[in-house]
């Protein structure tokens, strides 16, 4: 619908849209310096508050509409706008009402065919706060927000050139949800922004509330237990892949962003590893790759050694294991899967439960509870340390969603170890090894720098595993266009 010269029948139209919402204000007023003019504010109560005080920018507006005379009011708004604050004019009612539900204040005036957005503070939210799943000891501590405003500035503060571009997307039918795409123009491959915005916008949902639904609706192999979107809380990292030539998303309401392409190497990389010498990030990175294995592969390993390959422990090693299994009532993989599934419950628990008692639920499982299955002779010692290491190098994987790819693998190879000793641990190994290769992510190989060196022209390796020294890291990633490789040189 059209936005009328007539006042009446637009406050009609939005009365009859607006019935039944109490936080929405729909407010009519007198203005002109004789008090002739009829205008309309319609705004959201918590939005947009204390409409007519003098440090409001809609009580501002009102305060000087009020000193123009009535027969000059139109011609004003008409020939000047209001040059106070972010103001956008609109023709169409739904366009309108679209822009006071993201939190602005809507203004009409009689005779005036045109609605006229007044930006205001917009929703209450969070603010910046610290990146708190994403903890380092050297770098900026600050954290996106829930707003994505407030997430693409966080940005834009970091880089601060022309050549940074924001698209938003709206994404959801009822929900509207604003999804920002923030890249390099330049270093970004055109079609993947192409790519994206096609699998955006091939499903049509009620709402979209956070970037981890986005990643669902938009990821290539969906059954796959390994992301392949990269996700982060902290400002500071999303400029780093920005200009790497990657694209980050970022949705409103959400205080994590994603990061495309990504590759297996690209999660065990933290921000911090720019901040130290090459020496103390390779080391870091090293131990991030063997917590990784251990995670996978000590529980399957264990039971596989223990039922089928006994002949490979030292003697009083073995000894050791047999003693320490004697009156546990159950076979070592079940005490295995017990413990495992324990741990489990451990983590889900301390999750769940407000700060303050979290900890002491890890204290109180891992330890008493721990200590009281070995004393009642259901778990043996050792059983307890193999899981209590699987779980601890768990922890030391970045990234929440990477973390869960090998927690939910190392129940399978548990299974294959236990029934199939080594053996069953190398098809394992082979079928994980043939799954990755295969995966992609937005056509770049998952495996990348470990598989299609060519298409990298093997610079990746100086930052993959380990990490060469920061002057002789001088070429981005595979991400970027190949003709803009070069990011660093000497003068």
């Amino acid at each position: 619908m059209k936005v009328s010269k007539d006042i009446r029948e637009n406050e009609e139209e939005l009365r009859k849209r607006l019935e039944n919402c109490a936080d929405i204000i729909v407010r009519p007023m007198m203005l002109g310096r004789d008090g002739g003019v009829r205008a309309l504010v319609v705004y959201i109560e918590v939005a947009v508050s204390n409409m007519m005080l003098e440090d409001s920018v809609v009580g501002k507006l009102v305060n000087h509409l009020w000193m123009v005379p009535d027969e000059e009011l139109v011609a004003f708004v008409s020939r000047n706008g209001f040059g106070i604050s972010d103001t956008a004019e609109f023709t169409e009612l739904d366009q309108a009402l679209k822009a006071m539900l993201a939190g602005n204040a809507i203004f009409f005036l009689d005779g005036y065919e045109k609605a006229i957005k007044v930006g205001s503070k917009g929703y209450p939210n969070m603010g910046v706060t610290k990146a708190e799943s994403e903890k380092v000891l050297h770098g900026s501590k600050e954290g996106f927000a829930d707003s994505v405003k407030t997430n693409t500035a966080l940005i834009r503060k970091r880089i601060r050139s022309t050549d940074l571009k924001v698209e938003e997307v709206r994404v959801g039918k009822r929900s509207d949800t604003v999804v920002a795409l923030v890249y390099m123009d330049g270093l970004l491959y055109p079609r993947l922004l192409e790519q994206l915005k096609t699998r955006l916008e091939a499903y049509e949902i009620d709402g979209i509330w956070d970037s981890g639904m986005v990643e669902q609706l938009t990821e290539e192999n969906w059954l796959s237990p390994f992301p392949q979107f990269e996700s982060t809380e902290r400002p500071d990292l999303a400029a780093m892949e920005i200009l790497n030539g990657r694209l980050v998303l970022i949705s409103d309401n959400s205080p994590f962003a994603l990061m495309l392409p990504t590759t297996f190497g690209s999660f065990f990389k933290v921000s911090e590893d720019r901040y130290h010498r090459f020496l103390l990030a390779s080391f870091t990175r090293a131990v991030r790759y063997a917590a990784m294995f251990l995670a996978l592969l000590i529980s399957g390993a264990y039971l596989a050694v223990i039922c089928f390959h006994t002949q490979i422990l030292p003697t009083n090693l073995l000894l050791s294991f047999a003693e320490a299994r004697k009156g546990v009532p159950f076979p070592s993989m079940l005490e295995i899967l017990l413990m495992e599934l324990a741990f489990e419950l451990i983590r889900e628990a301390g999750v769940r439960m407000p700060g303050p008692l979290s900890g002491t639920i890890g204290i109180v499982g891992g330890l008493i509870i721990g200590d009281a299955a070995v004393s009642a002779n259901l778990v043996s010692p050792m059983a307890v340390v193999v899981v209590a290491l699987s779980a601890l190098a768990s922890f030391a994987v970045p990234g929440e969603e990477f973390q869960a790819a090998f927690r939910l693998l190392k129940f399978g190879f548990i299974f294959l170890g236990g029934l199939g000793g080594i053996f069953g641990i190398t098809l394992g190994l082979f079928l994980l090894a043939g799954h990755l290769s295969a995966l992609t992510s937005f056509q770049i190989p998952y495996l990348m720098p470990f598989v299609g060196q060519g298409l990298s022209g093997y610079e990746d390796e100086r930052d993959s595993i380990f990490r060469a020294p920061f002057r002789r890291m001088n070429r981005r990633a595979v991400f970027s266009r190949r003709e803009e490789r070069v990011r660093l040189r000497k003068r």
